[in-house]
């Protein structure tokens, strides 16, 4: 039944990657910024390392997808299951670490933010492939805006989900 449990929140997940890239987006020059990734880190959190990684990547590939943006699907499915996955170990992390309920979620936060920051990496990396330095570099800031909001909303989102007990409930991984 848990296996069951799992494979359906990992669906569940990586619907709402998907649809909150889809449906919260603004358009910049060189791609746009969307809520997807406040998902993926959620992902990650909520659902552990494998399942989180899983749902993220498959979610944001399939936004890429329908968005017509399929030449980063590939890589797409990669970041952000590395996102999503890092973000899981960095909250294990942080529970081992500090016991302080609001020093753990200042390393949350700052998990968030390393999260991100990986993102925009990886992405560079991707478009160094595709169109050069010169290409890849324009896409820095643009990437950079999308981290640092999804960061901030990532952690908001956390914050909410552990206040509501059904939620946090779910997700034992989010426990306090």
């Amino acid at each position: 039944m848990m296996k069951f449990r799992n494979l359906i929140y990992t669906a569940v997940f990586a619907a709402l990657c998907c649809v909150a890239t889809l449906c919260i987006a603004i358009p910049l020059p060189y791609g746009y910024i969307n809520a997807g990734d406040i998902l993926v880190l959620l992902s990650g959190l909520c659902l552990g390392p494998v399942a989180g990684g899983i749902a993220a990547g498959l979610g944001a590939a399939l936004a890429d997808i329908f968005l017509g943006f399929t030449v980063y699907a590939p890589a797409t499915a990669v970041i952000k299951f590395a996102v999503a996955c890092l973000a899981a170990l960095m909250l294990r992390m942080s529970r081992r670490l500090c016991h302080q309920k609001f020093l753990r979620l200042m390393l949350c936060g700052l998990g968030c933010l390393i999260c991100e920051a990986v993102m925009v990496l990886g992405y560079f990396l991707y478009e160094m492939l595709l169109y050069g330095i010169a290409g890849a570099a324009a896409s820095i800031l643009g990437n950079t805006l999308q981290g640092l909001t999804c960061a901030v909303g990532g952690l908001l989102l956390i914050v909410a989900v552990r206040a509501v007990p059904p939620l946090a409930r779910l997700f034992p991984a989010l426990k306090e």
